[in-house]
């Protein structure tokens, strides 16, 4: 009874301990005799106590970095603040825990110098436009640079680029000088439309105007005509009819005195008399015995 009891405090004291699990997106490292041995991942592993201890344990997840400011000048010697992003993988524990002493830091150092070298090379304003040729500038250096350390470099991001407080303000000078000077063009333009609608609705205008008024004439003059006509026609009808009739010359005589009748009653100063006159008049006195016959 003893012996077992010996024996199952001999297991909980060096067996259980050194029964270990991996968890996923992990990786331990481990050394033998303080030697690098091999590297566990995901599962059930166990250890010989005493000569075996796990040297690190490394995520192979990718970790994001964001890192302080760094000052740097430009070209043209201007000094601002510039931080970055820098996303990374560790695909070797073996060379993140042999390669290099504290790798953050080291990335951190490599991503500060490598920012420096590249803004070095560009002036003020390229550098305020240019932030995707930085990042992948800063991609390719860094990822190149910390292969050795075990250590992918899948993407640098460029967060915010602070100038000087002088060079802030010009800008923002600038930038309301451009967007007066937009809006006034956009005002101008909007003008410029306007005057043209105006002038082409009056020219719209004068045309309908002009064409209403010829329109007006043709239907007057038309009118007139037709008036005319039938008043042509009228007249020929009556002498069509007289002719028909067989109306004799005193009847004709009669017709003529009417049309002197009207031409006394109307406003003209002259009148022109018939060369027959004196036959009407005889045709007159005829027509006034035969009424006094008949009383």
């Amino acid at each position: 009874m003893g012996f077992l009891v010996i024996i199952l405090i001999l297991v909980a004291i060096f067996i259980i301990p050194n029964i270990k699990i991996v968890p996923q997106a992990k990786a331990y490292v481990i050394e033998r005799i303080g030697s690098y041995y091999t590297t566990w991942n995901n599962g059930l592993h166990v250890k010989i106590p005493f000569l075996d201890r796990v040297a690190n344990r490394v995520s192979l997840k990718e970790i994001v970095k964001d890192f302080e400011p760094q000052p740097v000048i430009t070209k043209d010697n201007v000094t601002m603040q510039i931080d970055t992003v820098v996303y990374f993988q560790i695909t070797d524990p073996k060379l993140y825990t042999y390669g290099v002493e504290y790798p953050v830091a080291a990335i951190e150092t490599l991503t500060a110098t490598t920012l420096r070298n590249i803004i070095g090379e560009l002036e003020l304003d390229q550098t305020l436009t240019s932030r995707d040729i930085i990042n992948t500038k800063m991609r390719s250096i860094l990822d190149e640079a910390t292969d050795p350390w075990g250590i992918k470099v899948n993407r640098v991001e460029v967060k915010n680029i602070l100038p000087p407080r002088d060079i802030q303000e010009a800008m923002e000078k600038q930038m309301r000088a451009e967007r007066e000077r937009r809006e006034k063009i956009l005002q101008a333009e909007g003008e410029k439309k306007s005057s043209i609608l105006i002038a082409e609705g009056e020219k719209e205008s004068a045309i309908l105007r002009a064409e209403a008024n010829k329109e007006s004439q043709i239907r007057i003059a038309e009118g007139q005509a037709q008036a005319m006509l039938k008043i042509k026609q009228a007249e020929a009808d009556g002498i069509r009819l007289l002719k028909e009739a067989k109306a004799d010359e005193s009847v004709l005589t009669l017709k003529s005195l009417d049309a002197v009748k009207d031409l006394a009653n109307g406003s003209a100063t002259k009148i022109v008399v018939p060369s027959d006159l004196q036959n009407l008049a005889t045709l007159g006195t005829t027509i006034k015995e035969m009424m006094n016959d008949k009383k």
